[in-house]
């Protein structure tokens, strides 16, 4: 187990990067937070991470959502999306061959909109247990360690905290450890967890989680991202990238086999319950921009001819990749 200051001294190390860059089974072992009522609290406890060369107890996950006008060949044709792995979420030099085209539309103010909507959403997977359920489950797993699928707003609360120096214990500690409270709240019309926050008291696991640890043992975070995808599924995620952008619809003959829409059979790949995975995303989803775009502002309110010119630029993109990939 990494201690706080391996973890501290790791944040850190990933904070002064991003700041000089130039640029799950279909079981109910995730715990669905995001179903919580308005004003409603769970008290969850983290647990370190099974896998010991983890320094973090978490493990990121980077997925990239491609919107498609619907799926070829049906009449009731809504439009669909599909969530692709970004590779880079690996870390061992892969390349993402959907971020390498949209890095470039941050530099075209009139492309951001447009690469926002492309670049990878951000989430982590904790595990541990549930400690006050607000959720009144009817049915819990037999193993009472559970998933956390967590977005950016309730992650930082985390980061922040175990950056403070007056934080002596890592809260994953079995003894000297502190619960974590996730509190939701609603803002502009949207879930809001802002308000969650660590606990104050220590607490001592209780001999049943214990007991829980020793009989189950921990789960290593990285068997539940999604499998890393090879040549043949990094060509079909460019094809469909390609596709969604040019506004086309889903074609389940070429890439079902690869990658579906959520709700259609095996979503992505992704071990992820898709149910939870999507619920997730809608609650806490951030666009995790490269760090020299500007902040991200409101959009104001369309024009008669938005459509129209979103259109256009698509063209254009599509245009720009397919000329690139001739020379």
């Amino acid at each position: 187990m990494a201690s706080l200051a391996e973890i501290r001294a790791k944040l850190q190390e990933a904070q002064n990067k991003t700041s000089g860059s130039s640029t799950g089974g279909g079981d109910n072992a995730i715990y669905p937070h995001w179903n919580m009522q308005e004003g409603k609290e769970a008290v969850v406890r983290f647990l370190p991470d099974g896998n010991a060369n983890n320094t973090f107890f978490w493990v990121e996950r980077a997925m990239i959502k491609l919107p498609f006008a619907g799926v070829k060949g049906e009449t009731d044709s809504r439009a669909v999306q599909v969530q692709v792995p970004c590779v880079e979420m690996y870390n061992d030099g892969s390349v993402c061959p959907i971020l390498s085209e949209v890095r470039g539309w941050f530099k075209d103010k009139s492309l951001e909109e447009m690469g926002r909507k492309y670049w990878k959403k951000r989430s982590y997977i904790f595990q541990g247990f549930v400690v006050e359920d607000p959720l009144k489950e009817d049915s819990t797993p037999d193993n009472p360690i559970r998933r956390f699928i967590i977005g950016p707003q309730i992650y930082q609360i985390i980061r922040s905290a175990l950056m403070d120096p007056e934080l002596e214990e890592l809260p994953t500690d079995f003894l000297r450890g502190v619960d974590f409270r996730i509190a939701k709240t609603s803002k502009g019309g949207f879930a809001d967890y802002s308000t969650s926050k660590w606990s104050r008291r220590e607490r001592a696991l209780t001999d049943q989680e214990k007991a829980a640890i020793d009989t189950h043992g921990l789960f290593d975070l990285s068997s539940f991202l999604p499998k890393k995808p090879g040549d043949v599924e990094l060509k079909v995620m460019k094809e469909m990238f390609e596709a969604s952008v040019d506004g086309e619809a889903y074609d389940m003959e070429r890439w079902g086999q690869y990658f579906k829409p959520a709700g259609m059979g095996q979503a992505t790949g992704d071990p992820v319950a898709k149910t939870a995975a999507r619920s997730a995303t809608v609650d806490e989803d951030g666009d995790d921009e490269p760090a020299a775009a500007p902040a991200a502002k409101a959009a104001p309110a369309a024009a008669p001819a938005a459509s129209a010119e979103s259109a256009s630029r698509a063209q254009d993109i599509l245009a720009m990749i397919r000329n690139r990939q001739k020379q």
